[in-house]
């Protein structure tokens, strides 16, 4: 290749800053929305999508969401979600400032451990939220959660690659107009 001809594609590209910041915030919200699509089933079957790609995000690159990012995302997820409202919003604050503490305590994890806390996370957000949405004695919980908390663990390393895709469409360069 000869000199200089690989390095003209880079030349006067930037990365497009709203695009920067508003990608991880659409992912989470469109998430959030798609679980609401009809789907006929007797219990909960899909996974909290919109939650599962908060965990992926925050766990991908820890500083793009700020803490607080969990209130605003968790009001989105309750009115389409169908739970009480103020349930997610309260449970993804906790789960966020949970994974700042995370991050703070354990800056470099591997994939391995990434996963077994995101699973940790979904399993108390699930059994948290069923509890906060199911008046007490009404249906055995375990029953009922267990295929949706066993088929969100198994689809995560799914999410997190959609989401390492989403990272890639977020850092495209486009040319610059000057």
């Amino acid at each position: 290749m000869p000199f200089g001809l690989g390095e003209t594609r880079s030349i006067n590209r930037v990365h497009s800053p709203l695009l920067a910041r508003a990608v991880p915030w659409l992912t989470v919200a469109l998430a959030s929305v798609v679980q609401t699509l009809p789907f006929i089933a007797s219990a909960p079957v899909a996974p909290p999508l919109g939650f599962m790609v908060l965990l992926g995000w925050r766990q991908l690159n820890p500083g793009l969401l700020p803490v607080w990012a969990g209130l605003p995302l968790g009001l989105i997820d309750d009115l389409y979600s169908g739970q009480p409202m103020g349930a997610a919003m309260f449970l993804w604050s906790v789960a966020m400032i949970s994974l700042d503490l995370i991050e703070q305590r354990f800056p470099w994890r591997s994939y391995l451990l990434d996963w077994a806390v995101a699973a940790g996370f979904m399993t108390g957000y699930l059994v948290l939220a069923g509890i906060i949405a199911v008046p007490p004695g009404s249906l055995p919980l375990i029953r009922v959660l267990g295929p949706q908390l066993v088929l969100a663990i198994l689809i995560f390393p799914l999410v997190e690659r959609f989401i390492a895709l989403c990272d890639r469409l977020r850092l495209l360069r486009f040319r610059s107009i000057s």
